[in-house]
């Protein structure tokens, strides 16, 4: 592979676009002129402000990642870079280790989203990209380079190992023992580390639904299939918990005694609380039982994506010593080192599966209870989500923009029970209804979808609401 042209060029022509989460498209774009393309252009951008003379590269196990990861490190050959390749892990041990080389990194991922898509995520020397670095990548003058070979080199476990320690020196002993853990394993990157860590930390763990087809696990719309399977594992198991997560490890799924798959906001939630949070920057897409629980002395609500959640932990650091912050689908993000008898957990400043899961097992385990009990104090307000397929981005952004301007059509298309009394427009259309409901319609920014968030005072009813909202949404289609 040779060119002389801009690497902006071809980033540009591929039709591939930064979402929410990385750069995202379908697998046919990602070329290898493309990956390397990408990765002159990180590289270019990382190294206006910092002296980068090695980068770290990882990914998950969508068929098509190691040709990408190849051609990513040949481009960083070509430049001149070397390259630490840690093969299949979670995204968020890729970032730790990287963060503690002070080198920046390249995870190959698509996260939840279809195999026959893949994607790019981008990490700084200090953590994940800005909204002005994504822009620096679009935007770079930097020239590919005359050739560039795709080319692996041999894989490191280092990347894993100190993921592990990450967390069995911060919780120390076995606090798990005598508990019974579920992994739902399926095709995720981190799916034999995870088994590791909950064995170390005292946990019988029982392996389930372990696949070497990808499997796309989106933990904030869990299939009805997903589901069944939880509830059934829990009681031919015995579990006391269950844990999973998407495909690259950033996004947990939170199962409790009965099989239950708890929200990740509320997870999150729980979380931070137990962890003496003191200020959170979350979604405005998450649960309002974050307000309403009182836990923490400020709440910000930004728009979806982990970069804005950073860019307001960013702000909250300057006046809070315990500062953190989660998405809607449970990935946690902490902004401050923690400190507790002698022992340390290092500031992780990017989604995290797994910190919420241990954390709460761990909480209910230490008191004795079983874990479910942790989520019966929280105020009753009940999340759901789903997404309708196949629904062009730009068809939602025209109906979204009518529905703003003319809140009482939305009421009128999606048949709701209550006038809408206010609409938030920080991400997509928010609507709170005058009994409390929430109804908020977003498209996605990594594929072709129309997301709907609800909230009401039970479960089934904020299940019932996205349903019916999402069923009225395709008679538009």
């Amino acid at each position: 592979m040779s060119s002389t042209r801009l690497a902006a060029a071809i980033i540009a022509d591929s039709g591939i676009a930064f979402g929410t989460s990385g750069a995202r498209g379908l697998v046919e774009q990602f070329t290898d002129e493309v990956c390397a393309a990408f990765s002159v252009a990180f590289i270019s951008a990382m190294q206006s402000s910092f002296d980068v003379k090695r980068i770290a590269i990882g990914m998950d196990r969508r068929p098509s990642s190691p040709a990408m990861v190849a051609a990513c490190t040949g481009a960083a050959h070509a430049m001149g870079i070397k390259v630490d390749d840690y093969g299949v892990l979670p995204t968020p041990a890729l970032a730790l280790q990287a963060m503690a080389d002070g080198i920046p990194c390249i995870m190959i991922t698509g996260s939840h989203i279809p195999f026959d898509r893949n994607g790019i995520k981008f990490y700084r020397p200090d953590g994940e990209i800005t909204k002005q670095d994504e822009n620096a990548i679009l935007t770079s003058t930097a020239q590919m380079p005359a050739e560039v070979l795709p080319v692996r080199n041999d894989v490191s476990d280092v990347a894993n190992e100190t993921y592990a320690r990450h967390f069995t020196s911060w919780f120390t002993g076995e606090p798990l023992k005598g508990w019974r853990v579920g992994l739902y394993q399926h095709s995720a990157a981190g799916r034999d580390l995870n088994a590791h860590i909950f064995t170390e930390l005292g946990a019988d763990v029982v392996v389930l639904g372990r696949s070497e087809t990808f499997v796309p696990v989106d933990t904030e719309a869990v299939s009805e299939e997903d589901q069944a399977k939880g509830r059934a594992w829990a009681k031919q198991h015995q579990l006391h918990a269950l844990f999973s997560t998407d495909g690259d490890g950033d996004r947990p799924l939170v199962g409790d005694e009965t099989g239950t798959w708890q929200r990740g906001d509320v997870v999150g939630l729980l979380c931070a609380r137990a962890l003496g949070i003191e200020a959170l920057a979350v979604p405005v897409s998450c649960n309002t039982a974050i307000e309403a629980c009182g836990a923490f002395k400020q709440v910000e609500r930004t728009r979806i994506g982990s970069p804005y959640v950073l860019a307001s932990m960013a702000t909250l650091n300057k006046q809070f010593d315990r500062v953190a912050g989660f998405e809607a689908n449970g990935g946690f993000l902490l902004g401050s080192e923690l400190k507790a008898d002698n022992r340390e957990l290092a500031a992780l400043p990017t989604r995290d599966a797994l910190l919420p899961a241990l954390t709460l097992m761990i909480t209910a385990a230490q008191r004795g209870i079983r874990l479910s009990q942790l989520f019966s104090d929280l105020p009753l307000r009940y999340t759901a989500s789903d997404r309708l397929k196949d629904f062009p981005t730009q068809q939602s952004t025209s109906l979204l923009a009518k529905w703003q301007a003319a809140p009482e059509n939305m009421q009128e298309a999606l048949e709701l029970a209550s006038p809408i009394k206010e609409v938030n427009t920080i991400d997509g259309l928010r609507a709170t209804l005058e009994n409390s409901d929430i109804v908020h319609l977003r498209p996605s920014g990594n594929a072709p979808e129309l997301r709907c968030y609800c909230e009401s005072d039970s479960q089934g009813q904020a299940s019932a609401l996205v349903q019916k909202s999402l069923a009225s949404l395709a008679a538009l289609a």
